[in-house]
């Protein structure tokens, strides 16, 4: 079980795709990076990265533009699977998919590479898509997890059938880390997934087709809860 506070609610995954052919009315958000800073004004405060298709070099130069870029609004940045590029920029943490090398080994890595103290801050998410493999990723040291897709949602149809809510509900309850609920996710759909024990949602189209992001993203922040309210292993929320 993880002991680190996780203090967001949103958790705002990229697709530099969505962004290849804009409407007029979008033009203003016609890049990723714009679109990351609407939603950071908006008050998102975590960021993964997870632009699979890039090369090495050009991945690390977006990762350092965007480092850059979530440090000056306080938010945290994680990479997806690539450890050695969220090393090598200072990113908060790495996100694991099922195929990645396991959280505990993750974790021995970044103790010897990191110093104590900033190895003991970095963070590991890891997408789920069973009961069972949430239940092995918080065994094997994971801080927080995704887990889907909970609702059909053409980025996830690989995974199979959406898991519905009450999957939803009978892992958030059997696992002590925070829970994510990933998959189909809208703005509409955010209250009965707190119902049904979700800490908080991983969302992607939801905020970055909005005509307008920096609102969508407060939307979603409010109706959510307060993304400063900490998860506490020692309290209930």
């Amino acid at each position: 079980m993880s002991n680190k506070a996780i203090d967001f609610r949103l958790y705002l995954i990229t697709d530099r795709k969505l962004f290849t052919a804009c409407l007029p009315t979008r033009q203003v958000h016609c890049s990723l990076f714009t679109a990351i800073k609407e939603a950071l004004k908006g008050g998102a405060r975590a960021i993964q990265l997870r632009e699979k298709d890039l090369g090495t070099r050009e991945l690390l130069k977006l990762t350092y533009k965007m480092r850059e870029l979530t440090k000056k609004y306080n938010a945290k940045l994680f990479i997806n699977d690539r450890l050695d590029i969220a090393l090598a920029v200072g990113a908060d943490g790495v996100h694991l998919a099922q195929n990645s090398i396991p959280a505990d080994a993750v974790r021995k890595v970044v103790h010897a590479c990191l110093p104590d103290r900033q190895a003991s801050r970095f963070l590991i998410g890891v997408s789920t898509h069973s009961l069972k493999e949430a239940v092995e990723a918080e065994k094997k040291g994971a801080d927080f997890i995704t887990f889907g897709p909970v609702y059909r949602t053409p980025s996830k149809l690989k995974y199979g059938a959406p898991l519905g809510r009450e999957t939803l509900k009978k892992t958030a309850k059997k696992i002590k880390i925070p829970v994510f609920a990933i998959g189909g996710v809208k703005l509409n759909k955010i209250s009965e997934l707190k119902d049904a024990g979700a800490y908080g949602v991983a969302v992607i189209s939801e905020i970055f087709r909005a005509e307008d992001i920096r609102g969508k993203t407060k939307e979603m922040i409010k109706v959510i809860g307060s993304i400063h309210k900490a998860y506490l292993p020692s309290k209930s929320l």
